[in-house]
């Protein structure tokens, strides 16, 4: 069946769904629907866009996205090249907590259960060290069916359960939920244009053209549907790429990323990235190779 915005395939003899995606690049809309997914990102780079935050994936990866929670996964833009050889490849579980799942999480042995995905309804990033553990959990419940596909999954939702340190949300705060499906994909091209013109000198008045507006009703716009301003998420888009540049160790020197990423100054490129990630390029990317290193 084909997916369109907000919707996914739905079989309507099965309570949790799985999909594998072998294609070129992910999904190119920003979209939500009424189940909440794991995503395990198999294969592809890019960033992923939850709610108003964004955030680095790769292979490896695997994230919650909340029932209801906009998002969309942005494949770098080499994949959208003319001739380009790579691909992505994902496996995801999607399942209903407020649909034919409901009965199951009103039970008083799942109230836990229900109140954590309350909790994390904008998501989370899995840390690392479980990765392995729900992968595999995963793979099970694709290859499985009836009882067991059940069994699997519970097993699934009690080791996201477990996660210790709590996870950071991927989102502080969703995108308006009154936001309709032309919505949905006018704020979709938006984000694309951004992350297709970051590195350039992008300004509001580029953007606001693009979108068909005066820069004021844009910017009353992109506010009431992100609730940042369209300054601080261009500012976290180019730190985003910045900092997946930096960790690429492919890098000729950081005032390189930086002016690569948009900023033609290193010193406001410095104070951007640590607003941004709470400690300055060099000390990020000394920590990051230092974790490499030990792990």
């Amino acid at each position: 069946m084909k997916v369109l915005q907000f919707t996914i395939p739905v079989a309507h003899d099965k309570s949790v769904i799985v999909q594998h995606d072998q294609m070129q690049h992910f999904y190119p809309h920003l979209h939500r629907h009424k189940e909440a997914q794991v995503t395990w990102i198999q294969e592809g780079e890019g960033t992923l866009i939850a709610g108003n935050n964004m955030h680095v994936f790769g292979p490896g990866d695997i994230f919650l996205i909340g029932a209801d929670q906009s998002h969309l996964f942005k494949s770098n833009p080499e994949y959208f090249s003319q001739g380009n050889a790579k691909s992505v490849q994902a496996l995801t579980v999607f399942f209903n907590p407020g649909g034919i799942l409901h009965a199951l999480f009103e039970l008083p042995e799942m109230r836990a259960m229900k109140d954590f995905l309350q909790q994390y309804r904008q998501g989370f990033r899995l840390p690392d060290e479980y990765a392995v553990k729900v992968s595999g959990i995963m793979l099970n419940i694709q290859n499985t069916s009836g009882t067991e596909e059940i069994v699997n999954f519970l097993q699934l939702l009690q080791v996201l359960q477990s996660v210790k340190p709590a996870p950071e949300p991927l989102s502080a705060a969703g995108i308006s939920k009154e936001i309709t499906e032309n919505e949905g994909i006018r704020i979709s091209n938006i984000y694309n244009y951004i992350l297709q013109h970051y590195s350039e000198d992008i300004t509001l008045e580029d953007v606001a053209r693009e979108a068909c507006m005066t820069p004021q009703a844009f910017c009353r716009y992109f506010k009431k549907h992100t609730r940042q301003t369209f300054v601080s998420f261009l500012n976290q888009m180019r730190i985003n790429e910045a900092c997946k540049k930096l960790t690429g160790n492919k890098y000729e020197s950081i005032s390189v990323v930086a002016y690569k990423c948009g900023f033609n100054s290193i010193t406001n490129f410095n104070r951007v990235f640590k607003g941004v990630v709470g400690r300055s390029p060099r000390a990020y990317v000394d920590n990051y190779f230092n974790k490499v290193s030990l792990g």
